[in-house]
């Protein structure tokens, strides 16, 4: 069967694109913007990538045009398939009825860790030999795509809460009918299809009341909200997290690459890990996703080795590159608590490296960190969160916001900042500015939910032609690679 999808390059139906291939369909699409990793990721495939949704890809004459929810009334080739009475789908229920109906389908939901969790997920299971079929909403450095069939009996999926459609205005998770469901957290956000908070529950309940009586609901504890969603009516087991009677970390060391920790449920010790992932959010993930892979089956010894060996998502705290003694990382954070989280994930990491590379009475200095963002969210975008920027952004030395295209005034609300924080309409500004700015041992972290203009590549080139500041810190304060490394075993 041809199958053209509309919408290709986001990371969903980029998934769905890889997974169809693997099934044997020959696989076209088409999307407006086309940026890394999910473009790579296409190219690899061999499936091509029609710039536009113009309306003479009719020529076509595909079996089934699947339909990404980037695409809305009006797209000139979906009112050419429309007029043609044409067959569609959506992507979620396409995958629905094509793949995971004879699936045992573990779903990871939340505002934020998704991503991360479900990668960490599929890998467990993977290390356990049970060869999982995943579609995730990132690349994971373990597998060299973000969705793959899989050969086993379990499929390991990012349930996003947002619209499946245009026409199917109900969220995608909906459609998965999962037996093991992961509740993360829940927070506002998608101010474009959520009048408040209020609705976004009840979409969540909504997948709670698909998990069946023998399947397994796995949530945070300590969030309101997902307790406002299980107060609405749960039919299945419950296994809490983050509560002193749940699953949980204790006895945390962080280090230069990660933390140690000891998984605790109630007051049992279950075991030590050594996750190679920074921050209390990233622990959170990784606890969820040892409960969730213990509930088909995996034994906890062999889920907490696999996370020590898990090699982390792309733009999630990716490195980029070093130029002149600065490291330029890239992460996906928008919402401000995944930004806040970020920034606490990255100052730990920085603190222990500092930590590890000074003696005995020596005062431990460490190089400063430089949050580059861009409020690019159609949440962020709208103001809905804006009041909450200038507090995700306090443990960051210095604050760079690109402000272009906002409809509100990003220098107002980063005010509290003081002399801390510079907004810019143009990119090419902004990088100048943190050229000028950086010093050796600098942390220059970029987070936004888009490709950012390329942010990164220009942050690496404006370094590289200039030379070192006078006030340049190479000292103690600037941990080389190899001090990095010796501090990290220190770690365990």
């Amino acid at each position: 069967m041809h199958i053209h999808i509309l919408g290709i390059c986001g990371t969903f139906m980029g998934g769905i694109a890889a997974i169809a291939k693997e099934a044997g369909h020959r696989v076209t699409g088409c999307d407006a913007n086309v940026y890394p990793p999910m473009s790579d990721q296409l190219r690899a495939l061999e499936i091509e990538a029609i710039e536009g949704f113009g309306a003479d890809q009719l020529s076509l004459q595909p079996d089934l045009w699947l339909i990404g929810n980037v695409v809305s009334r009006g797209n000139p080739l979906m009112e050419a398939i429309l007029d043609a009475g044409l067959d569609y789908v959506s992507g979620p229920q396409w995958l629905a009825e094509q793949v995971l109906r004879s699936q045992w389908v573990l779903a990871v939901a939340g505002t934020h860790g998704k991503t991360t969790t479900a990668s960490l997920l599929a890998w467990v299971l993977e290390e356990a030999g049970m060869q999982p079929g995943f579609l995730i909403g990132g690349v994971a450095a373990n597998f060299p795509v973000s969705a793959r069939l899989g050969a086993g009996r379990f499929f390991v999926i990012e349930a996003d809460e947002y619209d499946t459609a245009f026409f199917d205005k109900r969220s995608k998770f909906v459609h998965y009918r999962p037996r093991t469901a992961v509740l993360n957290n829940l927070e506002f956000d998608h101010a474009d299809i959520f009048p408040d908070l209020e609705a976004i529950e009840v979409q969540f309940h909504h997948l709670v009341r698909t998990v069946p009586r023998t399947g397994k609901v796995i949530h945070d504890a300590t969030q309101p909200a997902l307790q406002r969603v299980l107060a609405r009516g749960c039919w299945s087991e419950t296994e809490p997290l983050g509560s002193a009677g749940g699953w949980r970390a204790e006895r945390v060391v962080e280090c230069t690459d990660g933390a140690e920790f000891m998984l605790m449920h109630g007051s049992r010790p279950i075991g030590v890990c050594n996750l190679p992932l920074s921050g209390a959010h990233n622990r959170a993930n990784a606890i969820a996703a040892v409960v969730a892979a213990a509930h088909v089956g995996v034994d906890f010894s062999i889920a907490l080795s696999a996370l020590g060996r898990f090699a982390g998502v792309k733009r999630r705290l990716e490195v980029k590159g070093r130029e002149r003694g600065v490291t330029v990382l890239d992460d996906f954070a928008h919402h401000p608590t995944a930004i806040q989280a970020t920034i606490a994930g990255l100052r730990a990491r920085m603190d222990a490296a500092a930590r590890g590379t000074v003696g005995e009475g020596t005062r431990a200095r460490r190089g400063r960190l430089l949050a580059v963002v861009e409020p690019r969210s159609n949440t962020m975008k709208l103001g809905a969160m804006k009041a909450m920027l200038a507090d995700s952004l306090q443990d960051a030395d210095l604050v760079f916001c690109h402000a272009g295209g906002l409809d509100w005034d990003a220098a107002q609300v980063l005010a509290p900042l003081g002399l801390r924080a510079r907004t810019f309409d143009e990119i090419d500004s902004l990088v100048q500015a943190v050229a000028r700015e950086a010093e050796e041992g600098d942390q220059v972290l970029a987070m936004s939910n888009g490709a950012f203009g390329g942010v990164h590549g220009k942050l690496l080139a404006a370094l590289g032609k200039g030379a070192p500041r006078a006030g340049s810190r190479a000292s103690a304060a600037a941990p080389s690679d190899a001090d990095t490394s010796r501090a990290a075993h220190q770690c365990g």
